[in-house]
């Protein structure tokens, strides 16, 4: 692949938009995961003019190939996707909304219970977390219980941010640091008790410390590490002998190893699993499935929204998994994934940098072993720019990424690493930083 895209110099639309934008839009983004100190303040550029494929040109015309963050995992296909776009462009021709109910909804249901035939309904809303909470209310509904036992990360939402009430950051501890719980009630105050993945342990004094309180256990299939053996049977068995139901979060693993949820590849038999992001292609889209006698629950509670009725984004789920299943996007995604990963290995190694690489190979992230590393992390963002790529030190694949595209992407990380190398050696990381470091994000569950 000819790298012809390297960035031009100036981003100064760019960069002043976001000024504008801090002076108007608290936190500028509407996602933590996109605002700039994430990367490379003051260099990052921010806002996108048009994206296609794998390719985003920014305000400044900028022309980048993204082996980022892949729109936080929700355009599993690529940007503007040719197939799904038609599918929405046909959708809005006939009419987006309406005081009927759109068919596409009895459509996308009776897929998505085929593809996991142990549900047997199905609800939407638009986005992941108000579906996670759809999802703990129906488990608060049918079992008539208030508190949650959760591992992984699952939105921003009351029930969740809960875990921080009273506590010295629980969370932090385990998760997320720094999410304050500022505005959730205080009475919410321990319903949400966390524990870590492969710590069966954890999660068994949390039972025996809530006998018959214990709505629902909620958690990621998997993220950072894989299951230890039998660590899945223990969830399961606890979730029935305790009664509460097992709520898969599929919102970041599903349609990522598969053409479903990753729960159906670790044999975890669920009671409900959420989806959303990639099963829309980056049209807003959610999922709440479940077992017939646990989502009846929904009807006996008050869960209800106009926008959850439009037509757009079921029309683009329905094309976007159709598309996937015929093309088995996920042994792609794995691929690449893994391609990457082996990129980051090998510049590291040759340059004798200190890495740390991980997660499920579509949903990729390393780490510099260092004091430094948010300085190391915004100067390899802004090397990497200069590269032509939009690059930080996570990595989410999507079909429209090539093996031309890993193979530029890997010749660019070996001469970041190597530059990295000789700042590191000479002490001079900080000092050739074009704008500050990059600020401490999500750290996952491990």
């Amino acid at each position: 692949m000819n790298v012809s895209c390297k960035a031009g110099v100036s981003r100064t639309r760019s960069l002043a938009l976001q000024e504008r934008g801090k002076k108007i839009i608290p936190g500028l983004s509407q996602l933590l995961s996109k605002r700039p100190d994430q990367f490379a303040p003051d260099v990052w550029p921010g806002y996108f003019s048009k994206a296609r494929g794998a390719e985003v040109w920014d305000l400044d015309a900028n022309h980048y190939i993204d082996m980022s963050i892949g729109g936080i995992g929700a355009n599993v296909l690529g940007y503007a996707d040719p197939d799904v776009d038609a599918a929405v462009r046909a959708a809005i021709d006939a009419g987006a909304s309406c005081s009927l109910n759109c068919p596409e909804d009895v459509e996308l249901a009776e897929l998505l219970c085929d593809i996991h035939p142990w549900a047997q309904m199905v609800r939407f809303a638009r986005t992941g977390g108000e579906a996670m909470a759809i999802a703990v209310r129906i488990a608060r509904a049918h079992t008539g219980r208030d508190k949650i036992a959760f591992c992984g990360y699952h939105g921003w939402h009351d029930w969740y941010l809960a875990a921080n009430l009273g506590t010295e950051n629980a969370l932090g501890e385990h998760l997320l640091p720094g999410l304050d719980p500022r505005g959730v009630p205080r009475g919410l105050t321990g319903t949400s008790l966390p524990f870590r993945y492969n710590h069966l342990e954890e999660l068994e004094a949390i039972v025996e410390n809530n006998r018959g309180e214990l709505a629902a256990f909620v958690m990621e299939p998997i993220r950072s590490v894989q299951p230890d053996d039998g660590f899945w049977e223990g969830v399961m068995q606890l979730a029935k002998q305790s009664g509460a139901l097992l709520v898969i979060d599929e919102i970041s693993a599903g349609f990522r190893m598969n053409s479903g949820g990753a729960h159906l590849k670790l044999g975890i038999k669920p009671d409900i699993a959420v989806f959303s992001k990639a099963i829309g292609n980056g049209y807003p889209i959610a999922a709440i499935i479940g077992r017939s006698e646990a989502m009846e629950a929904a009807q006996s509670t008050f869960i209800s929204s106009t926008c959850w009725t439009e037509r757009i984004g079921p029309t683009a789920a329905l094309a976007t998994i159709e598309k996937h299943q015929r093309l088995d996007v996920g042994s792609h995604l794995m691929d690449i994934g893994r391609r990457v990963q082996q990129a980051w290995r090998s510049a590291a190694d040759r340059h004798g940098l200190s890495v740390h690489e991980g997660g499920l190979p579509p949903l990729s992230y390393f780490s510099f072993e260092y004091d430094n590393s948010l300085a190391l992390k915004a100067k390899f963002v802004q090397l990497m720019l200069e590269e032509g790529f939009l690059a930080t030190t996570a990595f989410y694949s999507m079909l429209a990424h090539t093996h031309d595209h890993v193979n530029a992407y890997s010749q660019a990380v070996e001469r970041c690493f190597g530059e990295l190398a000789a700042l590191l050696k000479n002490g001079e990381v900080e000092k050739s930083l074009a704008g500050p470091q990059a600020v401490a994000g999500f750290k996952r569950l491990v």
